[in-house]
């Protein structure tokens, strides 16, 4: 149960930020080939990206969050 949850910090995070850097760079060279200027870069670009990381995140939350409460139940046995 806790190699599980350690496993899933371990590497599901890094890959988790990883694939929004990917995201964030993809779509920045897109938008620059399309040749929006500074203003989109400032505003609208970096509105998307805390949106990309917030959603990433509330994934992330709902990966992992069985495992937490498992491991809390475990420690805390539900007495009769």
């Amino acid at each position: 149960m806790k190699t599980n949850l350690l496993l899933k910090l371990v590497i599901g995070l890094p890959v988790l930020i990883f694939v929004d850097y990917l995201i964030m760079a993809a779509l920045g060279c897109v938008s620059c080939l399309l040749g929006f200027g500074d203003d989109y870069f400032c505003g609208p670009y970096c509105l998307i990206g805390k949106s990309i990381l917030l959603l990433s995140l509330i994934g992330f939350g709902w990966f992992i969050f069985p495992d937490i409460r498992k491991m809390i139940s475990a420690k805390h046995p539900q007495s009769m």
